[in-house]
């Protein structure tokens, strides 16, 4: 029954731990938010303000593993390179072990008082930000509370014979100590975790400090599978953080390992207290990798660089670049990726509607096929951002963040609404002219580009309205629009009189050349409705066609 109760109170232990840790970091991350990306990204370029950047984000979050997946999400993302990362990687190995050195002070004491005035401040805050920073603290009062509760359960089991004798067993043997250790952290996900049971278990006399040492190195290692799973799949860079971490702290055991009765013998002269010799044993190694590798961090990149060498796609690009699921729990961040591959699309839809105007002049099948190549690369792009900002709204937003998602899906379907207007329409046109021998009237082709000098300026401004959230080049778009409208008219009145006049082309070409407006005008059409969206002008544009969708919404 003893056993029983004592398995169910650790479970509930770690639970809570777990919990804790998730609630700090998911809430942290709401907090930091949209400045988050431009600070990372600031900090970084210096190597020791990038150490302590990574030591400090990992305090907040309680977890380096946590801190590494969210870098490798970045460095996926293209915000940060993999030489402005490694820093961080270890910065945010020294910010783990912040933890242990609170776990040897008995911070586990102060985990009911914290998660008091946590609630306290929760139950009294008019704005989000200020309950998200006191759900912070309610976490990392139930970080405490858990470990507090296994320390509990643990102190009776001392005294326990068989805990004793498979203690005694797995302590016998370093690298059994190692294996233990490194598959639980990775179980756990949470190196903090790991090494707060190990020091509980120092603390309460039941394993002695150097198999403690030996289940530390194992945890240290064991902290690098999870961000090696979640690179799986990423960018290649993202791919090389990964590997970075797992180089580091591998070499560092392998280091340490051959050193640990010397280690003993030293932390044994520093302190007396089992606690503080596992707390600054961990603070000790993660140093010294820093020092090891800060200085080198050039030609560990370099290094990554040609052990894992960029893919060759034979696809070219087809496939988002900026897109990454494991920021999908940060919307500022995962909006923002989104943003930046529908940058791409817009790219890609300016680049086909230049070149369209050209295949009426000089049809040339290689021009037509460019433009049906980018025209896949947008469908492709459009769909997997979608699909990505759909999920985003299956996670609990704010009003703004889920009107601004909203936003981003319908300028998305504007855009590939022209690319379709393009494809289906336009070449058609083109190639159907081009296998009849058919051609506009010189003053016909003068109009269609004129025309598409227009459009092509006004998906310029649009796009670089977007892409710098200039409320001004909008209000230009609104009013080109209308130029365009009225030249539209025109144009239509200009070729009916040619009709009249009896020019041989413009009769030939007349059914050609009303649609190729039309065309032009249905691009301007989806063009404005972006504008509209980017200026608030349209807010229930997507309302109406998504009144079935169901999404958690925070006030």
């Amino acid at each position: 029954m003893q056993w029983q109760n004592s398995l169910l109170n650790m479970i509930g232990g770690v639970g809570l731990l777990l919990y804790g840790m998730s609630l700090m970091k998911d809430n942290l991350q709401k907090v930091a938010g949209k400045r988050f990306r431009d600070i990372l990204t600031l900090l970084t370029k210096n190597r020791l303000v990038g150490l302590g950047l990574g030591a400090f984000i990992t305090l907040l979050f309680q977890s380096s593993t946590a801190t590494t997946v969210l870098l490798i999400g970045l460095t996926s993302a293209s915000i940060l390179t993999l030489r402005e990362t490694l820093a961080v990687v270890l910065g945010a190995d020294i910010g783990s072990t912040i933890t242990a050195q609170l776990i040897a002070l008995k911070a586990t004491e102060i985990a009911l008082p914290v998660i008091f005035l946590g609630s306290f401040i929760f139950l009294f805050s008019k704005t989000n930000r200020r309950k998200r920073m006191a759900l912070v603290l309610v976490g990392f009062g139930i970080l405490f509370l858990g470990l507090k509760m296994m320390a509990d359960t643990m102190y009776p089991l001392k005294n326990d014979p068989s805990v004793g004798r498979i203690l005694t067993q797995i302590s016998s043997n370093p690298l059994l100590d190692i294996l233990v250790a490194a598959v639980f952290t990775f179980l756990i996900s949470s190196s903090a975790a790991s090494i707060g049971i190990i020091m509980l278990l120092a603390m309460q006399h039941m394993i002695e400090i150097r198999p403690a040492i030996y289940m530390l190195l194992g945890a240290n290692i064991g902290t690098t599978f999870t961000p090696i799973l979640s690179s799986i799949g990423s960018s290649r860079e993202s791919q090389r953080v990964a590997m970075a971490h797992f180089l580091f702290k591998t070499m560092g055991v392998l280091l340490a390992f051959p050193m640990v009765d010397y280690i003993v013998e030293f932390i044994k002269q520093v302190t007396n207290s089992p606690g503080f010799q596992v707390a600054h044993t961990h603070t000790l190694f993660n140093i010294v990798l820093a020092l090891l590798f800060l200085p080198i961090i050039k030609h560990v990149a370099h290094f990554l660089e040609i052990l894992l060498p960029n893919k060759k796609d034979p696809a070219g690009e087809l496939k988002p670049k900026y897109l990454d699921e494991n920021l999908l729990t940060s919307p500022d961040l995962a909006m923002g990726m989104a943003t930046k591959e529908i940058i791409v699309i817009s790219d890609y839809i300016h680049e086909m509607v230049k070149s369209t105007a050209t295949l009426f002049a000089n049809y040339n099948q290689d021009k037509a096929d460019k433009i049906l190549e980018k025209e896949e690369k947008v469908d492709l792009l459009s769909i997997a951002t979608n699909q990505y900002l759909t999920k985003l709204l299956r996670h609990r937003l704010t009003k703004d963040e889920f009107k601004r998602a909203m936003g981003l899906i319908t300028i998305i379907r504007e855009y590939e609404f022209v690319g379709d207007v393009v494809e289906s329409n336009m070449l058609g046109k083109a190639e159907n002219m081009n296998i009849r021998n058919q051609s506009f009237s010189a003053e016909g082709l003068r109009e269609i580009q004129t025309l598409n000098d227009r459009i092509v300026y006004l998906l310029h401004l649009v796009n670089t309205s977007f892409a710098t959230n200039n409320c001004v080049l909008a209000e230009q778009s609104k009013a080109l629009y209308e130029e365009i409208v009225d030249l539209l008219f025109r144009m239509q009145m200009s070729h009916i009189i040619r009709l009249k006049e009896g020019a041989r082309e413009t009769e030939e070409t007349t059914f050609a050349h009303m649609e190729l407006i039309n065309c032009y005008g249905r691009i301007s059409e989806h063009l404005k409705n972006i504008v509209m969206v980017l200026t608030d002008d349209l807010p229930y544009l997507w309302q109406q066609e998504n009144m079935q969708l169901e999404v958690p919404v925070s006030n």
